[in-house]
């Protein structure tokens, strides 16, 4: 009986943490998003693709790997102004939710198995602190002067798309930018992807 309480206080922590970490990110949101432009979940599609998506950060033209080299891709597969941010930033916490959903749902059958509690609950733990990390990523990189920003964090890689009046990033912004990335998160440069949206 104890068990289960320490472990249910643990799930609730998370969840807590999760919540918290997800109104930040929309305060931070609502603040740079200009007026009447924020992004519905309704309107989350632009040319018949989603808005988020990992194709967006995964390569493409302006792609700039932490570690210095360009890539190229096509711009046309690259979304920009403050709808994409925004966009973005609710496409990743909707992701994060259905999956923290379908964890607790696990966590929740009864006669679960102590391991697969256990995995639940590192999972939930896990996507917090991702959460976390993407929010402190995406403040200290306004912080340094740069319009807006997004991070997507998984297991052993991030993504940062950084908004510029040009479309590109000198190697003096990556180098920023890939400053505060691998101390955040503590993965080395060849594991950072940082990319310019105009």
């Amino acid at each position: 009986m104890r068990g289960n309480w320490k472990r249910y206080t643990v799930v609730v922590t998370m969840l807590v943490l999760i919540c918290a970490a997800a109104v930040l990110n929309w305060q931070a949101t609502q603040k740079a998003a200009p007026e009447g432009g924020g992004a519905s979940s309704d309107t989350a599609q632009a040319g018949g693709k989603l808005l988020g998506e990992a194709a967006l950060v995964s390569g493409g033209d302006g792609a700039v790997s932490a570690a210095g080299s360009t890539a190229s891709v096509d711009e046309t597969g690259v979304y920009t102004g403050g709808d994409y941010f925004a966009s973005a930033r609710l496409t990743r916490q909707q992701a994060r939710d259905s999956a923290v959903a379908l964890l607790q749902q696990a966590a929740e059958e009864d006669g679960a198995a102590q391991s697969a509690l256990d995995k639940a609950s590192e999972g939930i733990q896990a996507m917090a602190q991702y959460t976390m990390a993407e929010a402190q990523i995406e403040n200290l990189v306004a912080a340094k002067g740069y319009a807006d920003c997004v991070a997507f964090m998984s297991a052993d890689s991030l993504s940062v798309v950084v908004s510029t009046d040009s479309g590109k990033l000198s190697s003096e912004d990556v180098a920023k930018i890939t400053d505060i990335a691998m101390t955040e998160t503590g993965y080395s440069a060849g594991n950072i992807k940082i990319m310019a949206a105009n």
